[in-house]
């Protein structure tokens, strides 16, 4: 199965997988609306390393469900 397909799949299908994708979406969109401002204060900045460590750790844990279920389902 290709990535996409398997994305879809796992959205269907996986609670954990969805939960961690509507996570990332949910974070992707929060740094959009940082990166539109002109400048951040100290704050913001902060905001915007952890945002960034979280959305990658979200990124990493769907990964890893998509190598599990391939693993799974040979």
């Amino acid at each position: 199965m290709k990535e996409k397909e398997l994305k879809d799949f796992l959205l269907k299908k996986d609670e954990v997988f969805k939960k961690a994708y509507k996570q990332h979406k949910q974070l992707e969109k929060k740094l959009e609306k940082l990166k539109q401002k002109d400048f951040l204060t100290e704050v913001e900045n902060m905001e915007e390393k952890e945002l960034k460590k979280k959305k990658l750790f979200l990124k990493d844990k769907m990964y890893y469900l998509m190598t599990e279920y391939r693993k799974a389902h040979k």
